[in-house]
């Protein structure tokens, strides 16, 4: 199912949370809204559920405007950050529930091979009889998204659904997840401010910043090609280095890198830590390290240039850098953004 959201509009009082987005999340596509807090990814998230109505503009499912369609009416399968299971239900009732009161009437026998099918695909076989307090936070989400599935949406959506659990369990569901994806296909929206789970999990990643969709693109493309500073700065570490732009060359210390299309002017350069060197010997940006920090794939080093920018990279475990050393940070790549 194709979802196509078209100059979206959503305000709460005062407030305008989501700001004419345009959206196409072709059918099959796991798609993850990423942003901080207040960029209107659950807003978004919400509207396609029907849970809040958009104030302007359309949403569509496939060739239906499903705007003002009911949220019993749209077909879509909602999992939330705090699993919303209920306590007095087993895992198997639990599942089972949306059958039960789908306007879709199956029997018993085929309401029970489903749930058994479904606790097979969550790899939660045999756990069908015990209750939501007796199995673990990462088998209550399991459990959550089978009762999702249940009711075969067309649309699943998945609001911050790892949020509430500890960073291991979160890196083992998020491959899981990709594996149920690969294996069902089913269209999927997925809301998290985790840049690393986004990364990880989604075939196009969509980045909001104050209600607007900023960048957009594969992993790899917002990754390797951050359209601004914000999305440089939001996708992970980075140092910003003062500069100065002439004739598409960026210049800052003893340095310069390419500025296409980056007007003459005072610029920002921004770059990795794995886009750093240290060298003793120049050319480069002069700079003193003044902390080293061991870990164990590696060593991060603090420093700080003569005009007091504060910079960090990684160096080899065995290289041998300590506080108080000068010397010149060298530039592998960077991104250059106009001040």
């Amino acid at each position: 199912m194709k979802i196509r959201l078209e100059n979206v509009v959503k305000t709460f009082e005062t407030f305008r949370a989501v700001k004419d987005v345009s959206l196409d999340i072709e059918s099959g596509e796991l798609v993850a809204l990423l942003g901080p807090s207040g960029s209107g990814k659950t807003t978004i998230l919400r509207m396609v559920a029907g849970l809040e109505y958009s104030d302007g503009g359309h949403i569509y499912f496939g060739d239906q405007d499903a705007t003002d369609i009911p949220v019993r009416d749209r077909g879509v399968g909602f999992v939330f950050q705090h699993y919303a299971l209920f306590p007095h239900m087993t895992v198997a009732d639990n599942i089972a529930f949306g059958m039960k009161v789908s306007k879709v009437k199956r029997d018993k026998a085929a309401i029970d091979a489903r749930v058994t099918d479904l606790l097979r695909l969550v790899r939660l076989e045999g756990l069908g009889d015990r209750f939501a307090a007796q199995i673990s936070g990462g088998q209550r989400q399991r459990v959550a998204l089978a009762r999702a599935l249940a009711v075969d949406p067309k649309v699943l959506l998945l609001d911050e659904p790892f949020g509430a659990l500890d960073a291991n369990v979160r890196r083992d569901l998020r491959r899981w997840l990709r594996e149920i994806h690969s294996e069902l296909g089913i269209t999927t929206l997925f809301v998290t401010h985790d840049q690393e789970e986004a990364l990880d999990l989604a075939d196009r990643v969509v980045i909001l910043k104050d209600g607007r969709i900023v960048q957009q693109g594969t992993p790899q493309e917002v990754c390797r090609d951050p359209q601004s500073a914000f999305v440089m700065k939001f996708l992970g570490d980075a140092n910003m280095i003062a500069a100065e732009v002439r004739d598409g060359r960026a210049y800052t210390g003893d340095v310069s890198v390419d500025a296409v299309g980056v007007a003459d002017g005072k610029a920002e350069l921004y770059a990795r830590p794995a886009d750093l060197d240290w060298s003793e010997q120049g050319p480069g940006i002069a700079a003193t390290i003044s902390r080293v920090l061991d870990r164990p794939d590696g060593r991060r080093v603090l420093a700080a240039t003569g005009a007091g920018e504060a910079l960090e990279f990684d160096v080899e475990p065995e290289r041998q850098v300590r506080a108080g050393e000068a010397g010149f940070v060298t530039l592998r790549r960077a991104k250059v953004f106009a001040a």
